[in-house]
């Protein structure tokens, strides 16, 4: 049963990679291009040579950019099925379509939004070469707290679900989540290399670009995930019957 759940979330993780692809190229390709031409104006005007391209732009936002978000979509979603057999029938009396849908939302708040909001993107053209390791390592950081304050929240709201009800249980939950997760974010460093004269329209753009790519990974995973499972459950259940 695992391995057929493994089999569809790489399935459908390559479908919403294909339709990650498909964003990314209208609202987030035009972005980097702005981003690198505004490298090159800095570069031009300190007057340093351009660095030369190993890999041609054309290649980046054609081939490269398909390729990437297909099997990042077909790892994600490998691992989201993994994730739903292990949390199918422990949240209470939902159907494959509902974990699905409640499990993306979640992997989407911990994983994306949350890291995002203490450390946004920024155009890979822009900020210093020399601190990726650190910042990497500080946004790794804030994703594992993150993921582990989710963690724990679940299982103080399924804890006090019992003794003060399903509705007040997931408020204590939610509440402390977000509490945690403000101090954490208060505690780790800021960081901010984006120049003073680059574009705060096109940092916009790029930032609402990136995380609407994720935005539709997570949704065509949770939302075509748990349609193909719950068509396959009923079945089950039929030919059970």
């Amino acid at each position: 049963m695992v391995g057929r759940l493994l089999l569809r979330g790489m399935l459908v993780g390559a479908i919403a990679g294909l339709l990650a692809f498909g964003f990314a190229r209208v609202f987030g390709e035009p972005q980097v291009d702005r981003a690198i031409a505004f490298e090159e104006q800095i570069s031009k005007a300190k007057g340093e040579a351009p660095e030369p391209e190993l890999v041609s732009r054309e290649t980046q936002a054609g081939l490269g950019l398909f390729t990437g978000t297909v099997v990042y979509g077909a790892a994600l979603g490998g691992l989201f099925s993994l994730a739903f057999a292990f949390v199918y029938g422990r949240v209470g009396a939902l159907g494959p379509r509902a974990t699905a849908a409640l499990l993306a939302l979640g992997g989407f708040l911990a994983i994306v939004l949350i890291p995002g909001i203490k450390y946004p993107a920024i155009p890979p053209s822009v900020g210093n070469p020399e601190t990726i390791g650190y910042r990497t390592e500080l946004f790794l950081v804030m994703l594992a707290i993150s993921v582990a304050a989710l963690v724990l929240a679940v299982t103080l709201a399924w804890q006090l679900r019992a003794r003060c009800g399903a509705w007040n249980a997931a408020l204590i939950a939610g509440g402390a989540f977000v509490t945690l997760i403000a101090i954490v974010q208060y505690l780790l460093p800021a960081i901010n290399e984006v120049p003073e004269q680059f574009s705060a329209d096109l940092l916009w753009r790029f930032r609402a670009a990136s995380l609407g790519i994720q935005a539709v990974l997570w949704t065509t995973i949770g939302l075509l995930f748990g349609a193909l499972n719950e068509s396959s459950f009923a079945k089950r259940l039929t030919l059970a019957d």
